[in-house]
This record gives structure tokens, sequence and C-alpha cells, in this order.
């Protein structure tokens, strides 16, 4: 079966938080891990908002709009993101309103998980979004990506931003990524048949290597999932342990 197939998603039920205000753009830039400066109206960009520590408070999509930009975020961080925000604005010319626009997304291929761009317009949801997701190694907050881990431990790189300024989090990101200081990962595995989350993993060169997150039954790969692993058997090939299975790391996103 060809990894492109037409899966529509519908993120109606997301967290949609409008911010204006003259101080919109240096406000967001402070708040969110990526660079949303050279966002053209209708571009988006995937960011993380870390606390102090550096640890993920929730994962967001920054849309450009004129004169505003648009906060989209898992339903679960909806209100929590909304509190932060309107928490950190304490002297900033920013105002901030909560929408309930339809929104679907088209992901075709797994690569398109991290690049389709939010539609708004109402759309019938159709495939397997959950296999898609796992499939392009996406995280999902509260079940793949919390408050326990680094952005880089939870495949975000592509959430951050090494060059813009200083954002809440950024010294301890920035400090860990250059000594390679990550102890897990998350990365893929490939099982031979459906593993539930939570199960254990252990491999020849660690007992305790890590835990499985997030388990599909892909269309077109089979049984994959998600999961953490230890530095010392993450690389893609390692043969792992889940429980009466044995499973072999694949490198995210998943392919053919």
């Amino acid at each position: 079966m060809s990894v492109v197939e037409r899966i529509v998603v519908d993120q109606s039920e997301w967290g949609q938080i409008r911010i204006t205000g003259e101080d919109r753009l240096r406000f967001l830039q402070g708040m969110v891990s990526n660079d949303v400066a050279g966002l053209a109206p209708g571009a988006f960009v995937r960011a993380t908002i870390l606390n102090v520590k550096g640890r993920v408070l929730a994962l967001v999509d920054v849309v450009a709009e004129e004169g505003a930009f648009l906060v989209l975020t898992e339903p679960v961080t909806a209100d929590k993101v909304h509190k932060i925000l309107d928490q950190h604005a304490i002297a900033d010319d920013v105002a901030f309103a909560r929408e309930a626009r339809p929104i679907h997304r088209v992901w075709s291929t797994p690569a398109d998980v991290w690049s389709a761009p939010p539609v708004f317009a109402a759309a019938l949801a159709a495939g397997d979004a959950e296999a898609r997701r796992v499939e392009a190694g996406l995280p999902r907050y509260g079940i793949d990506v919390s408050e326990e881990y680094f952005p880089f431990e939870a495949n975000l790189d592509a959430a951050l931003s090494s060059t813009k300024g200083c954002y809440t989090g950024q010294e301890v990101v920035a400090r860990a990524s250059a000594r390679g200081h990550a102890n897990k990962r998350l990365v893929g595995l490939r099982l031979p048949a459906v593993v539930p989350p939570g199960t254990t993993l252990g491999a020849a060169a660690r007992a305790d290597a890590g835990v499985i997150t997030s388990s599909v039954a892909s269309p077109v790969f089979g049984p994959i999932a998600l999961a953490y692993l230890h530095k010392s058997v993450w690389t893609p090939g390692t043969t792992v342990r889940a429980g009466e299975h044995e499973g072999v790391v694949a490198a995210l996103p998943f392919v053919d």
C-alpha cells in the first residue's frame, strides 16, 4: 500500500487564541520557541511553549494574519496556553480572544503532518489520522510529551529556532543541545504486533531501555510505535524487547 493517502483531519476542537495589539510580535517571540517574525499572512510555524527549565508546556501552531496572530493548540492545552499568555502579558500592548472557527488539515503523506497548513473551513474527517501522526513522529501532548521532557528529546527539533532572540527556556535548551545532553529520545519502532502504550522496553545494551508511548497498526507499515529510548539503544536498526515481542528501532518519520 502506498504511503500517499488523503487523510482529512478535523481540528475544529483545537484551542484557538487570537493575539492582537502593537506588541504582539515582540510578545510572541519571547513566548514561543520558533521564529514568527518572518511569517507572511496565512503562513504558520510550529513551536513549543517552554517553562524556565526548558521543559515542554505545550505544542502550538502560530498562524500569521493581518494585524494578528492565531495560536492553535490541542484541546488538552487550550486553557493552559491561554492562561500562560495572559500571565506573561504584564505591560505589553496585547489582547487575547478565544475563537472557534472550523479547521481541518490534509495529511496526504507523513511529511504533511509537519507542514500542512490549517484550512479554515469545515470538512468531514477521513482516513486514519492517528496512524498518520505516528508515522510522522509528531508527539501528542499528554501522550508522548509533557512537562517532563525537553523539546529535543520529544522529536520537536523542527519547532525550535537556533537563531532568533531570547524566549522562555531558551538558555537551558541551547546549553543542553550544544552539549548533546539528551539521554533519551522519541524514536520509531517496527513491531510484529501492536504493543500497548506503557510497555517497557529492554535491549542487550540496557535492560531498562525505554517505554512505548503511542502504538498503532499502520495501513502502510504494519504495527509501529513511538517510544522513548535511552541513547545507548536509540540507533535505527537496534533490536529491543517489548514484552514477548522483539522490535526494531526506526528513524522518524517512518519510510518504506
